[in-house]
């Protein structure tokens, strides 16, 4: 397995009611599955020995032996490659019947954990055969021949992995066993249920494994009866989940099937430590006195990565879900400027319109704001820069679409001042160097400004997350403005906002849109071809905007170095790019977002739009002279 990921499995065994012997190989089999995809955990379902649905023969003595002798079987044939496996039964302790999940690692029971809240409401019956889990802490029991630890002060220890344990109803209680557990420091939560299926509960179920494994900041797996339960009364599908820090993965299952996942225990160390309400709540509560229990290392016979890795992380896959968002978005980004616009009094917005999507989004955005406001679109005055560099499919679509959506239109050229200023510093205009690009991005910046004060109005910046991180910007040229309203968005999903209000405007709206969707992104500030075309390609140069929103967010969001960010990268792009156009991309970007703070030390104000922004009044405070020597080296060591 790769570094801070663990492999579990939830399996959901076929039973025979009240024959354990047969439900023991029909759990062999879920655990040999397991074991051949390299798990490390595996849980099944509650009462998996016995079956859920026994009634009253759980006080049967027959039952309770036939249990007990189905464990030894379990136990004599175990495989020592065979993961750390939860399996459910009944166990007698000092006169009362516990509804338990059993512990197993090397063949041994290593620890058994009662269930703490019991249902006794609607179809659930249990406190007439079963003892909550006892108060008392530091307790065993007697089992297979062994005193084991007994009671839910219990926390295993597998793998560098801590995992805790409840049964069913306890994560259907107000404070859960898992929360004392993940307070405690377990990583993982297992579940051993019995829950039947009725209309509706399957989605509140899931609806709680989300929040608790959110709430917790931890891995969650659930396992729960199915096939061979009895049917007299109730139904079980079989269910197999597994969460991650509130992301689902699962459902129904066949009988003897498994889910199999690689959960990210790195990701949630890390939440844990920067998310500081969880340290402060187990400070608070001060948390339960937990044993831990040691096993025997994983056998870490698994390759490659068993999770889906999104090349976009920032666009959901979804089209409803899509939508959803970009409508989040855009209503985030109206209601800041509206904001901005209100406190100020101010009645125009100047926006510098290339025709590329930065742009675009940020005058839509602009517009949807007066619409909401009440204003008049003429108060928006959209300013075209023509300059060297631009060509007339961005310049023609600028036009088209500030007269389609009804504002002011201003167009400057920039090359005479921009050829004067060459002579002012002794500069020859035939060298396209950084001084040629820049001192037309500050020209650009300089009409913008100067027209706001003209019509008492402010500028409007359009560059977006991704060009930030990079630093892909003219420092005090387009890197300044009043307000960046696309500061939060990244790049690979500026096109799904524009491509979403295209879907809602009229026919040469919509189509000069699209257009401007299919345009190649590039700032325009070289002489195009002699076919008039765009020889400067944006991504040529600093590299493909999905990998870069791709190492941004797991850098920000999980706070990964180069060689995580490389192996999940491999994942994600594979058949996309090869592993030496992802490493030096991503040499590239760690170079990049070290060198460019300085400009986003000094950023102007912008609307935080999801989990990554940058901005340096609140998610991301970093020293502008921060050494990269550490990340570097370590893109350096993965060649």
């Amino acid at each position: 397995m790769e570094e801070g990921f663990i492999r579990v499995a939830a399996g959901c065994p076929r039973v025979e009611v009240a024959s354990p012997a047969d439900n023991i190989q029909h759990i062999t089999t879920v655990i040999n599955k397991a074991m051949i995809e390299g798990a490390d955990i595996l849980v099944t379902p509650e009462m998996s020995i016995t079956a859920y649905t026994c009634g009253d023969l759980f006080h049967n003595r027959s039952l309770l032996t036939a249990a007990n002798e189905a464990l030894s079987t379990l136990l004599a044939g175990w495989n020592p490659a065979a993961p750390l496996t939860f399996v459910g039964m009944p166990v007698e302790r000092d006169g009362c019947l516990y509804n338990c999940a059993i512990a197993i690692d090397a063949g041994k029971v290593v620890a058994v954990i009662p269930k703490t809240f019991l249902p006794s409401y609607n179809e659930f019956y249990e406190k007439r055969w079963f003892a909550p889990a006892p108060v008392t802490t530091g307790l065993t029991v007697d089992i297979a021949g062994e005193e084991v630890p007994f009671g839910t002060d219990i926390i295993l220890y597998k793998s560098g992995v801590k995992v805790g344990v409840e049964l069913c109803e306890d994560l259907w209680a107000p404070v859960p066993p898992s929360c004392h557990a993940a307070l405690a420091g377990a990583q993982v939560i297992v579940n051993l249920s019995a829950s039947d299926d009725i209309v509706g509960k399957r989605a509140y179920l899931e609806s709680l494994l989300r929040q608790q494994s959110a709430r917790c900041i931890c891995g969650y797996i659930y396992a729960s009866a199915g096939y061979g339960e009895s049917s007299t009364d109730l139904t079980f599908l079989g269910k197999a989940y597994v969460c991650e820090n509130g992301k689902l993965s699962g459902g129904l299952t066949q009988p003897d099937d498994i889910l199999l996942y690689d959960i990210d225990t790195m990701a949630i160390d890390r939440d844990r430590i920067h998310l500081r309400t969880f340290g402060d709540c187990s400070a608070r509560l001060g948390g339960q006195a937990m044993r831990i229990i040691p096993c025997t290392p994983g056998s870490n016979v698994a390759s490659g990565l068993l999770r889906n890795v999104d090349p976009h992380p920032f666009v959901p896959n979804d089209p409803a879900h899509l939508a959803e968002r970009c409508e989040d978005i855009l209503a985030i980004q109206s209601a800041g400027l509206r904001k901005r616009l209100d406190v100020t009094r101010c009645k125009h917005l100047v926006v510098g319109i290339s025709g590329g999507l930065d742009s675009t989004l940020a005058l839509l955005v602009a517009v949807r704001a007066f619409d909401e406001a009440g204003l008049d679109r003429s108060g928006i005055v959209g300013v075209t820069m023509p300059g060297f560099g631009t060509t007339d499919r961005t310049h023609d679509n600028a036009v088209i679409l500030m007269k389609a959506l009804g504002i002011t239109i201003r167009e400057v050229s920039i090359a005479a001042a921009v050829n004067q200023h060459f002579s002012d510093i002794g500069h020859d205009p035939a060298v396209h160097d950084v001084t040629y690009e820049n001192s037309q991005a500050r020209e650009r910046t300089q009409i913008l400004m100067d027209i706001a004060n003209q019509c008492g109005g402010m500028v409007l910046g359009t560059g977006d997350l991704s060009e930030l991180a990079l630093g892909w910007a003219t420092y005090n040229g387009d890197h300044m403005s009043m307000y960046g309203v696309n500061a939060g968005v990244p790049k690979t999903l500026v096109k799904h906002l524009v491509r979403y209000y295209a879907g809602t405007a009229d026919n040469i709206v919509a189509t000069t849109l699209h257009d401007i969707i299919d345009t190649p992104i590039s700032p325009e500030l070289i002489p195009a071809d002699e076919q008039g075309n765009i020889t400067q390609k944006t991504e040529d140069l600093v590299g493909p905007y999905e990998l870069h929103d791709f190492y941004l967010y797991y850098m920000l969001r999980h706070g990964y170095g180069p060689r995580r960010i490389y192996t999940l990268a491999r994942k994600a792009f594979a058949g996309a790019y090869d592993d030496a156009t992802i490493l030096k991309w991503l040499r590239v970007f760690f170079r990049r977002f070290f060198n460019q703070q300085f400009k986003r030390s000094c950023l102007p104000d912008g609307p935080k739009v999801g989990s990554v922004t940058l901005s340096p009044r609140g998610d991301w405070r970093m020293p502008s002279d921060a050494c990269a020597t550490l990340w570097l080296k370590e893109c350096d060591d993965l060649k």
